[in-house]
């Protein structure tokens, strides 16, 4: 998609020209210079509509004027405005302008006084390109009809520069989920490195990927434990970013990518197995992350750690019963071998706090099922050794409205993973507290580095009860980039 700005306000240059309308007003917000003829057209129409959230109107217009057709969106009740309306409502715009085989389009940005000009310019451009991603590989017939934007509002620096930002965060999400979505017979762990180590020779990162000898020569006994069962080799993958100074502690981000989950021998239900290839969102997000800060040439230190296994049953699969010793030293009794998150993590958490002493640890995970009864499919786990950390997360989860909560983790919990036979156990008592007691495997993984764990269980992908949202198409969400580099953004 070709992103331009015209200051100009010219009506006559596009196909079709946009403009948003509040409930219960009778004007396009930010639309001055138009037609007088076509005014009381344009009012019966917004009165038919009523600016309702997320409706759209589209008139024909003769007018040799003005543009060929102009379309109204409904932005909803001014007092029920929030950070993800712009966004979502752009995003049905720019379906509708494909869904009409347009070559391009005009969206006339709100005035300042009901959204700021770079929040409303970030939302327009995320909103849009994310909205037209279809994940489209493997069909015979494609629809490539990316119709260009042209955004109306005052020219300047700033707005450039908020285009550019939010086309790499959008692409940063559009990279995710294009991964995200492979099949598991196209993505194993040695693909996840691939990606891993094309990005890095693009973006002037450094790539290190431990392969199975190394993984058993250096202690990585979780990694090891889970993807022994497949002939698919086990990789840790780690991105290094160096934007900061070279003294200054790297923030480090670990991501789960287990590229296909059939539980091992504690074998999942045949019900909905193939949304497993889902369980390598977490690592597939920090790759995401990883392209878009060295594309926005952040001033930080980052790096991105990805343990990647396929959990598979064979006759060399590991266990329930199984004890299993982590890269930490620490012992782990094996009740269930569809827990291997956790284990993978801890192995890729420990590494993280050991090798680069990080002044912090966030983590992602399509890491329990419980998380999705607790929270439902449109809010993320959260959970935390720090509340400073957690509040920032918090503020940039409000702005970019993915949104999280966060859950406790305290001594009791803590108490409901120890082992009778080894130092913890990867499940804890029954169903109760699942995802706080998976937090807790990762918490004894740690020492005192400031961490934040992230379940994405419920989020990672669209699922039954999941929001529809037109920047949201079917498969993977990518959910998280936009939150983090937010977060990265602002520290």
């Amino acid at each position: 998609m070709k992103i331009r700005v015209d200051g100009e306000n010219n009506t006559k240059k596009t196909t079709m020209l946009c403009g948003f309308v509040l409930e219960d007003s009778d004007k396009i917000l930010g639309l001055n210079k138009i037609d007088s003829k076509i005014i009381p057209l344009i009012k019966q129409s917004i009165n038919d509509m009523g600016g309702i959230f997320g409706k759209i109107v589209i008139i024909p217009i003769a007018s040799k004027t003005t543009s060929q057709r102009i379309l109204l969106a409904g932005l909803g009740k001014k007092e029920k405005f929030n950070n993800d309306t712009i966004r979502f409502v752009s995003g049905k715009i720019a379906q509708k302008a494909r869904e009409l085989k347009l070559k391009e389009f005009t969206i006339v940005a709100p005035p300042s006084s009901i959204i700021e000009s770079i929040s409303s310019v970030s939302q327009i451009v995320e909103g849009c390109k994310m909205s037209l991603y279809k994940f489209e590989k493997y069909k015979s017939k494609k629809e490539n009809n990316i119709p260009d934007l042209t955004i109306l509002v005052s020219k300047s620096d700033k707005i450039s520069k908020a285009i550019k930002i939010a086309s790499i965060i959008s692409d940063g999400v559009l990279y995710t989920k294009d991964i995200a979505n492979l099949p598991p017979n196209e993505c194993i762990p040695s693909t996840l490195a691939n990606f891993s180590r094309n990005i890095s020779k693009k973006n002037n990162m450094k790539c290190n990927v431990i392969s199975k000898k190394d993984l058993l020569k250096k202690g990585f006994g979780g990694i090891i434990a889970v993807g022994q069962g497949s002939k698919n080799e086990p990789k840790l993958i780690a991105l290094e970013y160096n934007g900061g100074t070279k003294n200054e502690k790297p923030i480090v981000l670990v991501g789960k990518a287990v590229t296909f989950d059939t539980g091992g021998i504690s074998l999942k239900p045949g019900e909905k197995m193939d949304e497993m290839k889902f369980d390598k969102c977490g690592g597939c997000t920090v790759i995401g992350i990883m392209k878009a800060v060295s594309e926005l040439k952040l001033p930080i230190n980052l790096v991105g750690i990805i343990p990647s296994v396929e959990n598979m049953p064979s006759g060399e699969s590991y266990r329930p019963g199984d004890i299993i010793k982590l890269y930490n030293g620490k012992t782990a009794e094996i009740l269930n071998t569809d827990a291997e998150g956790r284990i993978i993590l801890a192995d890729a958490l420990s590494f993280g706090e050991k090798q680069y002493s990080p002044k912090a640890i966030i983590d992602f995970a399509t890491l329990t099922g419980a998380c999705i009864i607790a929270l439902g499919t449109n809010v993320a786990g959260m959970i935390s050794n720090n509340d400073k950390l957690t509040q920032k997360i918090k503020e940039s989860s409000k702005r970019t409205t993915e949104e999280v909560w966060e859950l406790p983790l305290n001594d009791d919990y803590m108490d409901m993973i120890k082992s009778d036979v080894a130092d913890m156990k990867n499940v804890g008592i029954g169903r109760a507290a699942g995802t706080i007691t998976a937090a807790a495997f990762l918490r004894n993984a740690i020492r005192d580095t400031p961490w934040v764990h992230i379940d994405i269980a419920g989020v990672a992908w669209t699922q039954v009860a999941t929001k529809d949202k037109p920047y949201n198409p079917k498969g993977a969400t990518g959910f998280g980039v936009r939150l983090i580099l937010d977060y990265l953004q602002n520290i």
